[in-house]
């Protein structure tokens, strides 16, 4: 797989063309890009599989020359390999595949290069969609800081959301986060296909498989892909999941 370099600074270009020079697989593709324009031109010409972009650059910025690829047929992949964390959201709405926070660690290089797979028109289409259309349109992705860099998580691989005083853990196939947002605008944004349970806890509408009371009068919600373990559903809820449920 092909990789070509964009960052301003040359140091920076040189420990990332080392690492990735030492994974089997990969090429860095040589000269690399120090800016924006000189990365599309790269592009155009080299043809490379995969992107590793800083987002601040001079002239055109990351994000910049992101959004210009989302416009081609047949886009490389971009990973996002940044100093700067609050850009992940932006990230994605440009059809990054990955989010790597310098000094990138090369277990998660490693990590993002393995999803970097050549997105596709359709794909792109999909992932832009709501931004495009409304602007402020819910997510396709939830953007969360693990000790790997930003993880981006699937909307449709999240089973749950639950608020513990200041941070919501987020619940998906592959194991926990935490999030810094409120369960309220969570909830606000994600309305249709998350549920309320519990003044602390949404659940995916889609996971939900039974509910059940206990011999104590408690009501216990199980959902696919808890693998047999349950959540509490307050009662002032109860009512609201049954006929959620008479509906699925």
């Amino acid at each position: 797989m092909n990789v070509l370099i964009v960052d301003d600074e040359p140091l920076a270009r040189e420990r990332l063309s080392r690492m990735v020079g030492e994974l089997d697989g990969y090429r860095v593709l040589e000269p690399s890009a120090s800016n924006g324009e000189e990365a599309l031109t790269l592009i155009d010409s080299l043809k490379p599989d995969v992107v590793l972009l800083d987002i601040r650059m001079p002239g055109l910025d990351g994000l910049q020359v992101a959004a210009k690829l989302c416009e081609r047929e047949a886009p490389p992949a971009v990973i996002f390999c940044t100093a700067h964390d609050e850009f992940a959201i932006d990230a994605f709405q440009v059809s990054a595949v990955g989010y790597l926070v310098k000094p990138v660690r090369p277990e998660s290089l490693i990590e993002a290069l393995k999803k970097a797979e050549r997105p596709n028109r359709v794909q792109l289409v999909a992932l832009t969609r709501p931004a495009a259309e409304s602007g402020n349109g819910p997510r396709t992705h939830i953007s969360a800081r693990t000790r790997k860099g930003i993880e981006l998580i699937p909307l449709d691989q999240v089973i749950y959301f639950i608020a513990d005083h200041k941070y919501v853990t987020l619940r998906h196939e592959g194991g926990e986060v935490l999030l810094d947002e409120p369960l309220k605008a969570l909830e606000d944004e994600f309305g249709d296909r998350f549920v309320r349970i519990h003044r602390n806890a949404l659940v995916a509408r889609e996971r939900i498989e039974r509910l059940q009371r206990t011999p104590l009068g408690h009501f216990q919600l199980y959902l696919k892909g808890l693998n047999g373990d349950a959540l509490i559903v307050s009662r002032r809820h109860v009512a609201g999941v049954r006929k959620l449920m008479n509906n699925l």
